[in-house]
C-alpha cells in the first residue's frame, strides 16, 4: 500500500500538486487519469524515488517492493529469454515457463526467445522490458503507457493477464476501454488535486462534472448575496440612523469570504473541414499487392480488393508488422503498390494522419507556421483559430516543433488536416499520445464527419465506436469483412482465441420457468452418501 499526504510539487512557476493526498489499499488496481501535463508520470517518478516532492510525504510498508515498466532500453544478456529470466525473483529463478508464457502473449514466437534482444525494433524492445516488469513480481506494479507499442492481440492478452494481477498496480494509459477493464479504482489528477473513486473513468469524470457544476452554482449564489448586501450598504451608509446596520452587513460580507471562478480547462474543440463529393464511391482498390524490393516472395499483402464509399467507416486491424500502415500509405499515395490498381474519384480530397507525417513536421517551425504551411490560402486569423482548437492558445502557437511532446505533435498534425477541406480521412493511430479527454473529443468529431474514414487502430474502444466494416490482416492474408468489430469477434474471432458467442435470450412461459427453477433447486441439493 501507499500513503500520500499533502504532496506539493512545482517546476518553476508551474504548480503540479498542491496538497495532494491519497491512499492505495492492498489489492487495488488503480487507473491514473488526467490531462497531459497534470503530473501523472511525475507522480510515478516520485513513487519510485527518482523525483523528490517539494513538501509532504509518500510512505510504504517496510520491505515493500515497487516495480515499473522501464522506458530506458539496456540489455545485458545474449538472448531474449535470458534477458527476461534474470528479472525473476531469486526464489523463482527456475520458473522459465513464466517468461515464455508472457513473451508469447506479447507477440514473440519460440524462435524469437533465442534471438539477441538488441536486434528487435524499439516497440518489441519495450515489450521485453514489460515482460521483465511482470516477471519481477513486485508488491506494486507501475505501468506508464504499456499499450503504446502493443498490437490488438497483445493488448487483449495483457488485459486478461492484468485482471488477475494479485498485488497493487497503478496504470497510465490513453486507452480508456483497456483501463476500465483492468482497474478496480480511478485516481484522477485535476486542478492540482487528486481524487480517487471506486470504479471506472466515466464514474470519475461524472463526479468531477457534478462537483464543478455545484461549485459554480454555489459561487453564483454567493455573488448574488454579496451584491444584494453591497446595495444595502451603499444605500444606508450615508444615513446616521442606518450606519450601524451598514457596518453589520459589511462584517457579514467579510465572514462570507469569496469563491474564485474556476479557470477554464483546455479541451480539443474542432470540426473536420468537409468538402462534398458528387460520387458515391471515393476510391476503388483492385487486386492490390505490395512487397519491398518488388519480389513476390516478400509480399507484405497481396490481392486486396475493396471500395471506399462516400460515408464509409473502415477499420484496418491485425498484429504489428502485417502491413496495415503500408496499405494505408498506398491509399494515401505515399507508397507505390507492386501490383493492382487504386482508382480515386476525381473530386477526392484526402486528409492523411500517418506516423511518417508527424516525423515530417519541421523542427524549427512554430506551430502556427506548420498550420499555415499546410494551407497557404488560410488567413492568419483562421490559422490562430485552428491553433486554439488544438489547445495552442496565444503564445503557445509560437512553440517550436522540436520542443513539443508526442501528444502535442499529434495535435499539430490534426490541425494541419482540418486546415483544408477533405472528404476522405486516412488515419494511422490518431489517438497515439493523446490523453483520454482528447480521444473522446476525437471520437465524437470522427462520428460527426460527413466524409469517409479509413483508420488503423489497436484501440477496441475506437473500433467499437466507429468501424462499420473491417480490413483484417490475419491467418497469412488480408480480407475485407462486412460488419463491425463486435461482429468480427462473434463470427470469426482472433486466431488462437475462442469465438465470442452471442447470447440469445429466449422467453419461457410460466410453466417452463417453474420447471427450470425446480431443476436448478434439485441440481443444487446435496446428495446423500
Amino acid at each position: 500500500m501507499i500513503i500520500a499526504s499533502n504532496i506539493e510539487k512545482s517546476f518553476g512557476p508551474q504548480v503540479l500538486f498542491d496538497g495532494v493526498s491519497f491512499l492505495i489499499n492492498p489489492g487495488e488496481r488503480i487507473g491514473l487519469v488526467g490531462k497531459n501535463g497534470t503530473g501523472k508520470s511525475t507522480l510515478f517518478r516520485m513513487i519510485l524515488g527518482s523525483e523528490k516532492q517539494d513538501a509532504g510525504t509518500l510512505s510504504t510498508p517496510k520491505g515493500y517492493r515497487i516495480g515499473a515498466l522501464e522506458q530506458h532500453i539496456h540489455f545485458t544478456q545474449p538472448t531474449v529469454l535470458a534477458e527476461c529470466i534474470q528479472a525473476l525473483p531469486a526464489e523463482k529463478q527456475w520458473d522459465h515457463y513464466k517468461a515464455e508464457i508472457i513473451l508469447s502473449g506479447l507477440g514473440f514466437s519460440e524462435p524469437d526467445f533465442q534471438k539477441d534482444p538488441s536486434t528487435f525494433s524499439g516497440g518489441f524492445q519495450v515489450r521485453i522490458n514489460l515482460c521483465k516488469a511482470l516477471l519481477a513480481d513486485p508488491n506494486m506494479l507501475l505501468l506508464d503507457e504499456p499499450t503504446n507499442y502493443l498490437d490488438i492481440l497483445s493488448l487483449r492478452w495483457l488485459k486478461e493477464y492484468l485482471v488477475k494481477w494479485p498485488g497493487e498496480m497503478i496504470l497510465i494509459t490513453h486507452d480508456r476501454d483497456f483501463m476500465d477493464k483492468v482497474t478496480t479504482h480511478t485516481l484522477g489528477l485535476h486542478r492540482k488535486q487528486a481524487r480517487k473513486v471506486k470504479g471506472g473513468t466515466i464514474k470519475f469524470y461524472e463526479m468531477i462534472i457534478q462537483e464543478e457544476e455545484t461549485y459554480e452554482q454555489t459561487r453564483k449564489n454567493l455573488e448574488n448575496k454579496r451584491r444584494e448586501m453591497q446595495n444595502l450598504v451603499d444605500r444606508f451608509r450615508a444615513k446616521a440612523s442606518k450606519a450601524t446596520m451598514a457596518q453589520s452587513r459589511l462584517k457579514m460580507m467579510e465572514k462570507m469570504g469569496t469563491m474564485e471562478k474556476l479557470s477554464a480547462e483546455k479541451n480539443l474543440g474542432f470540426r473536420f473541414n468537409y468538402l462534398a463529393c458528387p460520387g458515391k464511391t471515393l476510391m476503388n482498390i483492385k487486386s492490390l499487392s505490395f512487397s519491398y524490393g518488388g519480389k513476390t516472395e516478400n509480399n507484405i499483402f497481396s490481392d486486396v480488393s475493396f471500395s471506399i464509399g462516400k460515408n464509409d467507416r473502415i477499420g484496418i486491424i491485425g498484429a504489428n508488422g502485417k502491413g496495415k500502415s503500408t496499405l494505408l500509405n498506398c491509399l494515401a499515395g505515399e507508397l507505390t503498390p507492386t501490383a493492382g490498381d487504386i482508382t480515386p474519384h476525381p473530386s477526392v480530397n484526402i486528409g492523411h494522419f500517418g506516423q511518417t507525417n508527424i516525423d515530417r513536421l519541421q523542427p524549427d517551425n512554430q506551430v502556427l507556421d506548420e498550420i499555415l504551411r499546410s494551407n497557404p490560402s488560410l488567413s492568419l486569423q483562421a490559422a490562430h483559430s485552428i491553433c486554439g482548437a488544438m489547445m495552442f492558445d496565444g503564445d503557445m502557437s509560437k512553440k517550436k516543433v522540436n520542443v513539443l511532446s508526442g501528444g502535442e505533435r499529434s495535435r499539430v498534425l490534426l490541425g494541419k488536416i482540418i486546415s483544408h477541406p477533405t472528404n476522405l480521412l486516412l488515419l494511422d493511430e490518431p489517438s497515439h499520445h493523446l490523453d483520454v479527454e482528447s480521444i473522446e473529443s476525437l471520437i465524437e468529431e470522427l462520428n460527426d464527419y460527413a466524409g469517409a474514414i479509413v483508420i488503423v487502430t489497436h484501440s477496441e474502444l475506437i473500433l467499437k465506436a466507429l468501424a462499420k466494416n473491417l480490413i483484417i490482416f490475419h491467418r497469412g492474408h488480408a480480407e475485407y469483412f462486412h460488419g463491425g468489430y463486435e461482429d468480427f469477434l462473434e463470427k470469426v474471432g482472433w486466431e488462437g482465441e475462442p469465438v465470442v458467442e452471442k447470447k440469445v435470450k429466449t422467453k419461457m412461459n410460466k410453466k417452463e420457468a417453474r420447471k427450470q427453477r425446480a431443476l436448478e433447486r434439485q441440481k443444487n441439493q446435496p446428495t446423500s452418501s
